[in-house]
């Protein structure tokens, strides 16, 4: 290092007989220490969480916070404790009389490298405030979303035996939460996916993933045959052999249409799990690029075919109306359908979602059934059941049990599921999940009874007010339906959407909120996009903003993790002065 980066700071001799000081320089505090004849510098907040090291304990080399016992190697920095991250080091020169040191060294690993690596070590060892700080600090240098979310995918389908599960659909859909969220907020949205991950990888089985077959000349109706009959005998190697064979060889959409009938075959696997799952993965291959992440990432999600529980297995299917049965008699119907739809364009009945909405199943499955002979698109009837499920959630009774919200959002989450994979496939099987969907949500009617109604506002306020008002409503329990009546008032008022729906970001992300509110929350501001009538948009929102009024306030923990790492990140002291 050149001599003229380097700065006097202290006198030698007053440093040899103190043993150790801190200097100032451009607000940064630095600690010397005297040591077995040498001098060391070190930045003087703890890596860990800013306690001043000055005043900790030097021995044999090695320094040691004295609040949590992060231990450091004195001379380099590097911590003997992973979760306390290495300590900034600074070259020192001696003179005869005066201790001098280069104050802004050159890191031996970039910054965004760094953060990266810290990223992976947090994972690894569930640490949340490294995971914390490494989502701040990858985002303070551009880095902010691609690499967290890269880093946690790799990590989850490698080190969970179970496949793709709750963890990395959380990470996909914070992902897509992203854009409709304010700065600070899109760090916790990666931060809470990327915990999402770690809690979910804890304590697994590493997983190993199989080998596409040598065979390339297979055809897609061969590969697509070998992968449903794998999965129907419950065969996961066999079924992920095929799976990445056809990840090789086929168009993406060939392959999604795969996963998708895959998934159909049976009624409204693992309770939605599965088809939602699936469709998380895809939405995450949107995010990092299909050639390089689809082999590992779609692999995963094999047991959640191979392992699924099969709702025509349930009694509630099968009694005292079996819904199962007229479900399967639809799918066998579907290619005749399908063919008298074919040229025709599908116009949708005034009272469609209120049919599905009834409690007639044969009259809801013969709709379905008409629509589809009628011309109606995979697209289209996807976003009418959704509709539907949609309103199960938005006029859910609270004189319902509690867990009871939870039966509803699956069916929403299912139903939305749908709409999107229709976006990802042709696939004829799509259908398929239309009359899964609206099974469950027929199943759910008396969850809705007594209705509760979509309240009613006025103008007259300023948006700001209400959008203040509605944060304040998630600090106590119980504001469900005050909640629903701020985000109706927000749109009497003409409130600017993305303000909505970025305030609901924050309420959502401020908490600890388990995987089903991330997942509700998250689907109901897609749905919000996904749809164009007013009063459709509107109603998404009611449903996300009533089913998180009712699982909040929580101990908002994790929040006070993520502030911990923005104040340390930022410098701020978190003790008295140094």
């Amino acid at each position: 290092m050149a001599a003229e980066n380097y700065v006097p700071v202290c006198d030698r001799a007053d440093l040899e007989d103190e043993g150790r000081t801190v200097v100032q320089h451009d607000g940064r505090a630095i600690a010397l220490f005297y040591h077995e004849g040498e001098v060391h510098a070190v930045d003087n907040r703890c890596p860990h969480m800013g306690f001043p090291l000055a005043r900790g304990t030097v021995e044999s080399g090695v320094l040691t916070c004295h609040w949590h016992h992060a231990r450091f190697e004195l001379e380099d920095g590097d911590t003997f404790d992973p979760w306390a991250d290495d300590v900034q080091t600074f070259p020192v020169e001696l003179g005869e009389e005066t201790v001098r040191l280069d104050p802004d060294p050159e890191p031996s690993v970039p910054p965004a490298t760094r953060w990266r690596n810290r990223l992976a070590d947090g994972l690894q060892e569930d640490i949340t405030l490294v995971q914390a700080k490494a989502v701040i600090g990858l985002d303070e240098y551009g880095d902010g979303f691609r690499t967290p979310l890269e880093t946690a995918v790799e990590f989850g389908t490698k080190y969970r035996a179970s496949g793709w599960g709750a963890g990395l659909t959380t990470l996909s859909y914070m992902a897509d939460l992203y854009p409709d969220v304010g700065g600070r907020d899109k760090r916790r949205a990666l931060f809470a996916g990327v915990r999402a991950v770690s809690d979910d990888v804890a304590g697994e089985a590493p997983r190993f993933q199989q080998y596409a077959f040598g065979n390339r000349d297979l055809s897609a109706d061969r590969l697509a045959t070998w992968f449903r009959d794998n999965c129907e005998v419950r065969d996961a190697d066999g079924a992920e052999r095929t799976l990445l064979t056809a990840v090789e060889t086929l168009p993406a959409s060939d392959v999604v249409g795969m996963l998708v009938a895959a998934a159909t075959d049976h009624l409204y696997m693992n309770g939605s799990h599965t088809l939602d799952f699936i469709n998380s993965a895809l939405a995450a291959l949107e995010h990092l690029g299909w050639n390089e992440h689809a082999a590992p990432v779609l692999a995963s999600t094999v047991p959640l075919l191979t392992d699924a529980t099969h709702s025509e297995e349930l009694s509630s299917w099968r009694q005292p109306v079996d819904v199962a049965a007229l479900c399967f008699d639809a799918h066998d119907r579907l290619e005749d359908l399908v063919a008298a739809g074919s040229g025709r364009e599908w116009t949708e009945p005034d009272d469609f979602v209120e049919t599905l909405l009834s409690d007639e199943p044969e009259a809801i499955v013969e709709a379905l059934c008409d629509a589809i002979a009628a011309g109606a698109t995979r697209r289209e009837l996807t976003d009418a059941v959704a509709r539907a499920a949609t309103r199960r959630v938005a006029h859910f009774s609270t004189n319902n049990e509690f867990t009871d919200w939870d039966t509803v959002h699956h069916t929403f989450a299912y139903a939305t599921a749908a709409h999107e994979l229709a976006g990802r496939t042709d696939a004829m099987e799509v259908y398929r999940a239309c009359f899964d969907g609206a099974m469950s949500v027929y199943l759910d009617r008396f969850l809705n009874s007594p209705r509760a109604p979509v309240p009613t506002a006025e103008a007259g306020r300023d948006p700001q007010d209400v959008r203040a008002d509605l944060l304040d409503c998630f600090d106590e329990q119980g504001h469900v339906n005050r909640a629903a009546r701020l985000v109706v008032q927000h749109f009497a008022c003409d409130g600017d959407d993305g303000d909505l729906t970025a305030v609901l970001g924050r309420g959502l992300l401020r908490e600890d909120a388990g995987f089903h509110t991330l997942q509700n929350v998250s689907g109901a501001i897609r749905r919000f996009h996904a749809l164009e009538e007013p009063e459709e948009r509107r109603l998404a929102l009611v449903a996300g903003v009533r089913y998180l009024a009712a699982h909040t306030p929580t101990r908002r923990e994790h929040e006070q993790t993520f502030s911990i790492a923005t104040r340390l990140h930022r410098g701020e002291r978190l003790h008295e002065a140094e």
